[in-house]
Parts: C-alpha cells; sequence; structure tokens
C-alpha cells in the first residue's frame, strides 16, 4: 500500500473523509498570522478543510501525499501539489510569504528537516505558522499512568510540549505559541489546553 494510499484509509476510517477540524479555535490565530495578500504554502492541506478559513484574500498553493484529498482542495481554488513533505519541497528559494504546519509536525518522522526546508522556501520576514497537539495535557498524562498511550492516534510520531516546539522553531526570530481549545483551558492552559498553535518569522 502506498504511502497516500495508508493516509487515505486512515483518514476515512477516524475522521469522516478527513474533513473534521479537531480545534476549531485554532483559525482565528491562524487568520491573523497569515493576513492577507500573501503567498501561502500549506503542508499537509489534505482537502482543504482547515485551508478554506484563510484561502479569501490569499494565493494558496496546497501540498499532499493524497491525491483524492487534493480533488476537493482544487475545487476550492488551492493550487494542488501531489509531494509528500518530508522529501524536499518542490519550490524554489524564498518563493511565499507564509508557511503552514497545521497538525502535520507529530506525523512526521523527521520534524527538524520539513522546519529547515519551510524555512528555505520562506522569504525573509516570513512567517511560519502551525499547530500541534498538547501532548502533555492532564488528559494524556492520565492516560500514561493507566498505563495506555498518552496519544491515541497511530500516526502521531512525536508529543511536543511548547519547549520543544520552542526547540524545533529554534533558527526563526520571535516564536509565539497560545493554547487553544478544551472545555476548561481557561483554569489552567498548559495542563488543559488541546493544542499548541505557533507563529514565528523568517530572519
Amino acid at each position: 500500500m502506498s504511502l497516500s494510499e495508508q493516509y487515505e484509509k486512515h483518514h476515512r476510517e477516524r475522521r469522516d473523509e478527513g474533513d473534521f477540524v479537531f480545534v476549531p479555535e485554532r483559525i482565528p490565530f491562524f487568520q491573523s498570522a497569515i493576513g492577507r495578500g500573501k503567498r501561502v504554502l500549506d503542508l499537509g492541506c489534505r482537502s482543504g478543510a482547515f485551508t478554506r478559513h484563510f484561502l479569501d484574500g490569499n494565493e494558496v498553493v496546497g501540498l499532499d501525499v493524497d491525491r483524492v484529498a487534493l480533488e476537493k482542495a482544487a475545487e476550492l481554488g488551492i493550487e494542488p501539489v501531489v509531494a509528500n513533505v518530508e522529501d524536499p519541497l518542490p519550490f524554489e528559494d524564498a518563493s511565499f510569504d507564509v508557511v503552514v504546519a497545521g497538525e502535520l509536525f507529530e506525523h512526521l518522522r523527521f520534524p527538524q528537516a520539513v522546519v529547515a526546508e519551510a524555512r528555505r522556501v520562506l522569504r525573509p520576514g516570513g512567517v511560519l505558522v502551525g499547530s500541534v497537539p498538547n501532548a502533555f495535557r492532564v488528559q494524556s498524562r492520565l492516560s500514561f499512568l493507566r498505563g495506555r498511550p498518552p496519544e491515541g492516534d497511530p500516526t502521531h510520531l512525536h508529543l511536543f510540549s511548547p519547549a520543544a516546539v520552542r526547540s524545533l522553531l529554534a533558527d526563526f526570530d520571535d516564536v509565539r505559541i497560545a493554547f487553544v481549545g478544551g472545555r476548561y483551558r481557561r483554569l489552567h492552559a498548559r495542563l488543559l489546553a488541546r493544542d499548541l498553535v505557533f507563529s514565528a518569522l523568517q530572519p
């Protein structure tokens, strides 16, 4: 089974054909960080279910290994590119204003290599914006104490804390992290938020 087929099977079985956005509270953060009038690269965009929230006013290229999902993305006006995000990106240096990595890094074998590629294709002053699950929230810790995996998704290869995100983005400037999602997040964001949302500036 090809990588594309594996991800299509996974998303169809677990995520209502891959179109469900787990933490919609991410949307305002992404929209603010991206702005308008930008050339945007969305890594792992799938069908564009999340991408469509920052499509208006921007030129968006969506990269994914899933051809079926990209057909849906193209219908929204996203320029589709079929490629594996862990291969060298098929774009010239300094060709994008923004690179988006929403719920991506946790799935990668070598996220640092993808971050390096994002830096290569970003223009000076460009923005990397993305999100990862808050893997060290209370729910995950309790699961671990019960002898269960802290993350139930078998495609998650990395667990991220705020410190791990900052380490991953160490070569960027002005790294910002927000805690979003979760019914009780206001009580203790670090322990109860579902997602870590981040932005970082290309030097």
